[in-house]
């Protein structure tokens, strides 16, 4: 492995857990930052794919401005754990990277699925040019569903 791709996955580790701090903080700013200028992020139950980080922050903020469920409160506070990191892929010009994903909530284990990222340097770092997230499952209290 040569040291430009050694430089190359941990930058794109550096993106995973910026993006993963910043979804615990509720920081839509910052994970926002964590695409690139057309960056797409596609998730399950949203109105469609969001493009670029403006566009990715707004929709992000639209789809948690919704009143809860009734019955359901909203979250106190959410933790991501990221596992199985694999690069599918790695190119000086793109990094294919899958991972999975158990979230917990005041409910305990509250969704879980999978992430499927591709990622491009821009500025001496990597950043999404596409997240796709699938949530493979919901707990029955489950505050984000």
């Amino acid at each position: 492995m040569e040291l430009w791709e050694l430089d190359a996955r941990e930058s794109v580790r550096r993106t995973l857990s910026d993006y993963t701090a910043a979804t615990d903080t509720f920081d839509l700013a910052a994970l926002a930052q964590c695409f690139g200028p057309d960056g797409v992020l596609e998730f399950t139950g949203g109105t469609g794919p969001l493009t670029g980080p403006a566009a990715i922050q707004a929709g992000l903020a639209t789809a948690m401005a919704k009143e809860p469920e009734p019955g359901r409160q909203s979250p106190s506070y959410v933790r991501h754990h990221v596992a199985s990191i694999r690069f599918r892929s790695v190119t000086p010009q793109r990094i294919e990277v899958s991972s999975y994903f158990a979230v917990y909530t005041d409910v305990g284990l509250d969704h879980w699925g999978r992430y499927r990222d591709v990622l491009t340097p821009i500025d001496a770092r990597w950043l999404f040019a596409h997240r796709r997230i699938g949530v493979d499952g919901f707990a029955a209290a489950s505050l984000m569903r």
